[in-house]
Protein backbone atom coordinates (compact mmCIF):
# COMPACT_ATOMS: atom_id res chain seq x y z
CA UNK A 1 0.00 0.00 0.00
CA UNK A 2 1.25 3.46 -0.87
CA UNK A 3 1.69 5.94 1.94
CA UNK A 4 -0.82 8.21 0.17
CA UNK A 5 -3.43 5.44 0.33
CA UNK A 6 -3.03 5.13 4.11
CA UNK A 7 -3.44 8.89 4.52
CA UNK A 8 -6.57 8.85 2.35
CA UNK A 9 -8.05 6.03 4.45
CA UNK A 10 -7.39 7.96 7.66
CA UNK A 11 -9.13 10.98 6.14
CA UNK A 12 -12.09 8.83 5.07
CA UNK A 13 -12.33 7.47 8.61
CA UNK A 14 -12.51 11.02 10.00
CA UNK A 15 -15.35 12.00 7.64
CA UNK A 16 -17.27 8.77 8.32
CA UNK A 17 -16.97 9.22 12.09
CA UNK A 18 -17.79 12.93 12.13
CA UNK A 19 -20.56 12.61 9.49
CA UNK A 20 -19.43 16.02 8.29
CA UNK A 21 -16.70 17.31 5.97
CA UNK A 22 -16.56 20.55 7.97
CA UNK A 23 -15.92 18.87 11.33
CA UNK A 24 -13.57 16.30 9.80
CA UNK A 25 -11.52 19.03 8.11
CA UNK A 26 -11.20 20.87 11.42
CA UNK A 27 -10.14 17.64 13.14
CA UNK A 28 -7.54 16.92 10.45
CA UNK A 29 -6.44 20.56 10.25
CA UNK A 30 -6.96 20.79 6.52
CA UNK A 31 -9.36 22.61 4.23
CA UNK A 32 -12.80 21.23 3.40
CA UNK A 33 -12.10 21.43 -0.34
CA UNK A 34 -8.83 19.47 -0.01
CA UNK A 35 -10.56 16.82 2.09
CA UNK A 36 -13.45 16.49 -0.38
CA UNK A 37 -11.04 16.17 -3.31
CA UNK A 38 -9.02 13.49 -1.49
CA UNK A 39 -12.12 11.40 -0.75
CA UNK A 40 -13.24 11.64 -4.38
CA UNK A 41 -9.81 10.42 -5.52
CA UNK A 42 -9.98 7.51 -3.08
CA UNK A 43 -13.43 6.53 -4.36
CA UNK A 44 -12.17 6.75 -7.95
CA UNK A 45 -9.20 4.48 -7.22
CA UNK A 46 -11.40 1.92 -5.46
CA UNK A 47 -14.19 2.18 -8.01
CA UNK A 48 -16.69 2.41 -5.14
CA UNK A 49 -18.87 5.13 -3.66
CA UNK A 50 -17.94 5.32 0.02
CA UNK A 51 -20.01 8.30 1.16
CA UNK A 52 -23.48 9.60 0.43
CA UNK A 53 -23.49 13.39 0.42
CA UNK A 54 -26.48 15.68 0.82
CA UNK A 55 -26.68 19.40 1.51
CA UNK A 56 -27.14 18.70 5.22
CA UNK A 57 -25.36 15.46 6.02
CA UNK A 58 -22.76 12.89 5.06
CA UNK A 59 -23.25 9.17 5.65
CA UNK A 60 -21.27 6.05 4.66
CA UNK A 61 -22.67 3.87 1.90
CA UNK A 62 -22.83 0.10 2.42
CA UNK A 63 -19.28 -0.18 1.08
CA UNK A 64 -18.24 2.72 3.29
CA UNK A 65 -19.75 1.06 6.38
CA UNK A 66 -17.83 -2.15 5.67
CA UNK A 67 -14.58 -0.23 5.21
CA UNK A 68 -15.26 1.75 8.41
CA UNK A 69 -15.94 -1.43 10.41
CA UNK A 70 -12.71 -2.99 9.14
CA UNK A 71 -10.50 0.08 9.28
CA UNK A 72 -11.52 1.55 12.64
CA UNK A 73 -10.25 -1.24 14.93
CA UNK A 74 -6.93 -1.46 13.09
CA UNK A 75 -6.23 2.25 13.42
CA UNK A 76 -7.39 2.20 17.04
CA UNK A 77 -4.87 -0.56 17.67
CA UNK A 78 -2.11 1.49 16.07
CA UNK A 79 -3.03 4.47 18.26
CA UNK A 80 -2.89 2.31 21.38
CA UNK A 81 0.54 0.97 20.34
CA UNK A 82 1.80 4.51 19.84
CA UNK A 83 0.38 5.50 23.23
CA UNK A 84 2.30 2.62 24.79
CA UNK A 85 5.50 3.81 23.12
CA UNK A 86 4.93 7.29 24.49
CA UNK A 87 4.99 5.81 27.96
CA UNK A 88 8.74 5.42 27.48
CA UNK A 89 9.14 9.18 27.33
CA UNK A 90 10.11 11.14 30.43
CA UNK A 91 7.64 13.96 29.81
CA UNK A 92 3.96 12.98 29.43
CA UNK A 93 2.41 14.46 26.31
CA UNK A 94 -0.52 14.16 23.96
CA UNK A 95 -4.18 15.12 23.84
CA UNK A 96 -6.84 13.87 26.26
CA UNK A 97 -10.43 14.33 24.99
CA UNK A 98 -13.18 14.33 27.63
CA UNK A 99 -16.96 14.54 27.32
CA UNK A 100 -18.39 16.39 30.34
CA UNK A 101 -21.49 18.24 31.52
CA UNK A 102 -21.33 21.98 32.19
CA UNK A 103 -21.75 21.61 35.96
CA UNK A 104 -19.07 18.92 36.24
CA UNK A 105 -16.67 21.00 34.15
CA UNK A 106 -17.16 24.16 36.22
CA UNK A 107 -17.08 22.54 39.67
CA UNK A 108 -14.81 19.50 39.26
CA UNK A 109 -12.67 19.36 36.12
CA UNK A 110 -11.60 22.94 35.56
CA UNK A 111 -10.49 23.65 39.15
CA UNK A 112 -8.45 20.44 39.37
CA UNK A 113 -7.01 20.27 35.86
CA UNK A 114 -5.63 23.80 35.72
CA UNK A 115 -2.56 22.66 37.74
CA UNK A 116 -2.09 19.79 35.25
CA UNK A 117 -1.89 22.25 32.36
CA UNK A 118 0.57 24.38 34.31
CA UNK A 119 2.79 21.45 35.31
CA UNK A 120 2.75 19.51 32.02
CA UNK A 121 3.04 21.87 29.04
CA UNK A 122 3.10 18.93 26.57
CA UNK A 123 -0.35 17.72 27.67
CA UNK A 124 -3.33 19.11 25.74
CA UNK A 125 -6.88 18.85 27.08
CA UNK A 126 -9.98 18.98 24.88
CA UNK A 127 -13.43 19.20 26.51
CA UNK A 128 -16.77 18.61 24.84
CA UNK A 129 -19.13 20.39 27.23
CA UNK A 130 -22.80 19.43 27.00
CA UNK A 131 -25.32 17.41 28.98
CA UNK A 132 -25.91 14.64 26.45
CA UNK A 133 -24.92 11.06 27.29
CA UNK A 134 -22.36 10.28 24.61
CA UNK A 135 -20.86 7.01 23.43
CA UNK A 136 -17.26 7.85 24.21
CA UNK A 137 -15.93 4.83 22.28
CA UNK A 138 -17.77 5.60 19.04
CA UNK A 139 -17.02 9.31 19.30
CA UNK A 140 -13.35 8.66 20.12
CA UNK A 141 -13.22 10.38 23.50
CA UNK A 142 -10.60 9.21 25.96
CA UNK A 143 -13.02 9.55 28.87
CA UNK A 144 -16.30 11.00 30.03
CA UNK A 145 -17.56 12.50 33.29
CA UNK A 146 -21.14 11.77 34.34
CA UNK A 147 -23.23 10.89 37.40
CA UNK A 148 -22.59 7.45 38.84
CA UNK A 149 -26.13 6.32 38.02
CA UNK A 150 -25.53 6.94 34.29
CA UNK A 151 -22.43 4.78 33.74
CA UNK A 152 -22.26 1.73 31.48
CA UNK A 153 -21.27 -1.55 33.12
CA UNK A 154 -18.22 -2.15 30.91
CA UNK A 155 -16.46 1.07 31.93
CA UNK A 156 -13.81 1.70 34.55
CA UNK A 157 -15.22 4.38 36.86
CA UNK A 158 -13.20 6.67 39.13
CA UNK A 159 -15.07 8.83 41.64
CA UNK A 160 -14.39 12.50 40.93
CA UNK A 161 -16.76 14.23 43.38
CA UNK A 162 -18.81 13.70 46.49
CA UNK A 163 -22.57 13.16 46.29
CA UNK A 164 -24.69 16.29 45.72
CA UNK A 165 -28.30 17.47 45.47
CA UNK A 166 -30.58 19.22 43.01
CA UNK A 167 -32.67 21.97 44.60
CA UNK A 168 -35.65 24.01 43.43
CA UNK A 169 -35.17 27.79 43.63
CA UNK A 170 -36.80 31.00 42.43
CA UNK A 171 -36.41 34.72 43.04
CA UNK A 172 -38.38 36.32 45.90
CA UNK A 173 -40.15 38.50 43.32
CA UNK A 174 -41.48 35.37 41.59
CA UNK A 175 -43.17 34.20 44.79
CA UNK A 176 -44.52 37.67 45.58
CA UNK A 177 -47.73 36.85 43.67
CA UNK A 178 -47.66 33.04 43.79
CA UNK A 179 -47.87 30.49 46.61
CA UNK A 180 -44.73 28.46 47.25
CA UNK A 181 -45.04 24.79 46.27
CA UNK A 182 -45.41 22.47 49.27
CA UNK A 183 -45.21 19.16 47.39
CA UNK A 184 -43.69 18.37 43.97
CA UNK A 185 -47.12 18.05 42.34
CA UNK A 186 -47.69 21.78 43.01
CA UNK A 187 -45.04 22.56 40.38
CA UNK A 188 -47.53 21.95 37.56
CA UNK A 189 -49.18 25.25 38.58
CA UNK A 190 -45.90 27.17 38.26
CA UNK A 191 -43.74 28.67 35.54
CA UNK A 192 -40.74 26.32 35.62
CA UNK A 193 -37.45 26.57 33.74
CA UNK A 194 -37.11 23.34 31.81
CA UNK A 195 -33.85 21.55 31.12
CA UNK A 196 -33.25 19.81 27.79
CA UNK A 197 -30.78 16.94 28.05
CA UNK A 198 -28.45 17.51 25.13
CA UNK A 199 -29.19 19.33 21.88
CA UNK A 200 -31.63 16.69 20.64
CA UNK A 201 -32.57 15.03 23.95
CA UNK A 202 -35.84 15.11 25.83
CA UNK A 203 -36.87 17.45 28.62
CA UNK A 204 -35.68 16.39 32.06
CA UNK A 205 -38.47 15.14 34.33
CA UNK A 206 -37.70 16.62 37.76
CA UNK A 207 -36.85 13.84 40.23
CA UNK A 208 -37.87 14.02 43.89
CA UNK A 209 -37.65 11.64 46.85
CA UNK A 210 -38.93 11.69 50.42
CA UNK A 211 -39.20 8.89 52.99
CA UNK A 212 -38.49 6.29 50.31
CA UNK A 213 -41.16 7.67 47.97
CA UNK A 214 -39.88 8.72 44.54
CA UNK A 215 -41.68 11.13 42.21
CA UNK A 216 -41.01 12.47 38.73
CA UNK A 217 -42.74 15.67 37.68
CA UNK A 218 -42.87 16.97 34.11
CA UNK A 219 -43.02 20.73 34.45
CA UNK A 220 -44.08 23.49 32.07
CA UNK A 221 -42.79 27.01 31.54
CA UNK A 222 -41.71 29.70 29.13
CA UNK A 223 -38.03 28.77 29.09
CA UNK A 224 -36.14 25.65 27.97
CA UNK A 225 -32.36 25.65 28.46
CA UNK A 226 -29.65 23.02 28.06
CA UNK A 227 -27.22 24.30 30.69
CA UNK A 228 -27.49 24.77 34.45
CA UNK A 229 -25.66 28.11 34.53
CA UNK A 230 -28.16 30.11 32.43
CA UNK A 231 -30.96 28.40 34.37
CA UNK A 232 -29.60 30.03 37.53
CA UNK A 233 -29.45 33.39 35.75
CA UNK A 234 -33.06 33.00 34.58
CA UNK A 235 -34.21 32.18 38.11
CA UNK A 236 -32.38 35.22 39.49
CA UNK A 237 -34.16 37.35 36.88
CA UNK A 238 -37.54 36.11 38.13
CA UNK A 239 -38.53 33.96 35.15
CA UNK A 240 -39.59 30.97 37.22
CA UNK A 241 -38.46 28.02 39.32
CA UNK A 242 -35.19 26.30 38.39
CA UNK A 243 -34.06 22.85 39.49
CA UNK A 244 -30.27 23.03 39.63
CA UNK A 245 -27.23 21.70 41.54
CA UNK A 246 -27.20 23.05 45.08
CA UNK A 247 -23.63 24.34 44.97
CA UNK A 248 -24.52 26.72 42.11
CA UNK A 249 -27.15 28.56 44.17
CA UNK A 250 -26.13 28.14 47.83
CA UNK A 251 -24.59 31.62 47.90
CA UNK A 252 -27.65 33.20 46.27
CA UNK A 253 -29.97 31.47 48.76
CA UNK A 254 -27.84 32.57 51.72
CA UNK A 255 -27.87 36.17 50.43
CA UNK A 256 -31.64 36.15 49.89
CA UNK A 257 -31.42 36.54 46.11
CA UNK A 258 -33.11 33.15 45.66
CA UNK A 259 -35.66 31.23 47.73
CA UNK A 260 -35.26 27.45 48.06
CA UNK A 261 -38.44 25.35 48.11
CA UNK A 262 -39.24 21.62 48.45
CA UNK A 263 -35.98 21.15 50.37
CA UNK A 264 -37.21 17.98 52.10
CA UNK A 265 -37.97 16.47 48.67
CA UNK A 266 -34.53 17.17 47.14
CA UNK A 267 -32.74 13.86 46.42
CA UNK A 268 -29.04 13.12 46.74
CA UNK A 269 -27.29 11.99 43.54
CA UNK A 270 -24.23 9.69 43.57
CA UNK A 271 -21.67 12.27 42.49
CA UNK A 272 -19.56 12.52 39.34
CA UNK A 273 -17.33 9.76 38.02
CA UNK A 274 -14.60 9.83 35.40
CA UNK A 275 -15.10 6.77 33.19
CA UNK A 276 -13.20 5.16 30.32
CA UNK A 277 -13.17 1.82 28.46
CA UNK A 278 -11.85 -1.06 30.52
CA UNK A 279 -9.83 -2.48 27.63
CA UNK A 280 -7.94 0.73 26.93
CA UNK A 281 -4.35 1.06 28.14
CA UNK A 282 -3.91 4.48 29.68
CA UNK A 283 -1.41 6.90 28.18
CA UNK A 284 0.84 8.78 30.60
CA UNK A 285 -1.20 11.94 29.98
CA UNK A 286 -4.46 10.15 30.73
CA UNK A 287 -2.95 8.63 33.89
CA UNK A 288 -2.11 12.11 35.16
CA UNK A 289 -5.66 13.32 34.43
CA UNK A 290 -7.14 10.33 36.30
CA UNK A 291 -4.93 10.95 39.31
CA UNK A 292 -5.82 14.66 39.36
CA UNK A 293 -9.56 13.95 39.34
CA UNK A 294 -9.65 10.96 41.66
CA UNK A 295 -11.36 11.64 44.99
CA UNK A 296 -9.49 9.90 47.78
CA UNK A 297 -11.39 8.16 50.61
CA UNK A 298 -12.46 10.73 53.17
CA UNK A 299 -11.69 13.64 50.85
CA UNK A 300 -13.86 16.76 50.96
CA UNK A 301 -13.38 17.48 47.24
CA UNK A 302 -16.50 18.78 45.46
Amino acid sequence: MRREDLTDLIWFLAVAEERSFTRAAARLRTSQSTLSHTIKQLEARLGLRLLTRTTRSVAPTEAGERLLASLGPHLAGIEEDLASLMALRDRPSGTVRISVSDHAFETVLWPRLQPVLASYPDIRLEFSIDNALRNIVEERFDAGVRLGESLDKDMIAVRASQDWRLVAVAAPAYFATRPRPRVPQDLVQHNCINHRQGRSGGLYAWEFEKDGRELRVRVEGQLVLSSSLPMVDAALAGFGIAYVPEDLVAGHVAAGRLVQVLDDWSPVFPGYFLYYPSRRQLSPAMTIVVDALRVKAGSQAP
